[in-house]
């Protein structure tokens, strides 16, 4: 038996998730995340295309042909829209997904920030949200990082999340992100430490635990982001290594959906999962 929780301690032995097999842990493939992230990256990317004109003339031929007829598309497709019209990063989020997220107290009797779905309606086994953080491995130090921080994720096989967005561990994602900095590239999001995100889904570290009334809606889902994942769009992967040296894919943590979730539902997980 292996054990996935956060460091937050539920309150009510209740509210564990049990999986038969490490095989069933998933309800998504990676595949299917991976199209997700790709589909709601490229349309950021593409909103905010004006002030990524100066990575352009670095990305391949076939690549910068595919952005340029997608601007051709975007654009045309603005025409129609009233003049002085803004997209926002949320509306990309709905106009791909069919969905937005909004943060606000928690329904939960002091249990903070929350996270509703604002508009749409999330079907069964979609990605709703990402968990933004330093990822450490087991051997690496996180002792200070970890006093009275009560967003660090433990993965299965022992790697941490600390989606902390205050104090030394904000300090720590801000430092690594400059450091991984590639030529005109970054290669992570840092916008999640603010008020204002460029990822619409970062904000997974706020999702509350379930109790005994209030059922878990969505479920965390462990991803491994594969080396060629296009270079231009990682910069909204709201996820750093905390050691430059470190090989292997980077690892990523999303929540997808248990079943349909409505407009106004505030999300919940549980952050005990026991898996056989």
């Amino acid at each position: 038996m292996r054990r996935r929780p956060m460091l937050r301690i539920p309150s009510r032995s209740g509210t564990m998730r049990f999986v038969s097999e490490v095989s069933k842990d998933k309800i998504t493939s990676d595949e299917d995340v991976l199209a997700t992230l790709l589909k709601v990256f490229r349309s950021l990317f593409m909103y905010d295309f004006q002030s990524q004109r100066d990575l352009v003339p670095f990305l391949p031929e076939d690549v910068k042909l595919k952005y340029e007829e997608l601007l051709a598309a975007t654009e045309s497709a603005s025409s129609n829209h009233p003049s002085g019209s803004v997209l926002q990063p949320a509306d990309t989020l709905c106009k791909d997904l069919g969905f937005s997220l909004l943060e606000g107290p928690s329904t939960l009797a002091a249990a903070g920030t929350g996270v509703f779905i604002s508009e749409g309606v999330v079907p069964r086994g979609a990605v709703v949200s990402m968990y933004p953080g330093t990822i450490y491995q087991v051997y690496e130090p996180i002792f200070f990082q970890s006093i009275g921080n009560p967003f660090i994720f433990r993965c299965i096989d022992g790697i941490l999340i600390d989606g902390n967005d205050k104090g030394i561990s904000k300090c720590v994602y801000r430092s690594c992100s400059r450091r991984d900095q590639l030529g005109p590239f970054k290669l992570s999001d840092v916008t999640w430490l603010t008020p204002h995100h460029r990822n619409p889904l970062a904000v997974g570290q706020y999702v509350n635990n379930c109790s005994n009334d209030r059922e878990a809606n969505v479920c965390y889902q462990e991803l491994e982001v594969p080396e060629d994942f296009p270079i231009e769009l990682r910069q909204y992967i709201p996820n750093i290594k905390y050691s430059h040296d470190v090989t292997g894919p980077l690892r990523c943590v999303v929540l997808v959906a248990l079943r349909d979730i409505q407009k106004e539902e505030e999300l919940f997980s549980n952050y005990y999962t026991i898996v056989h």
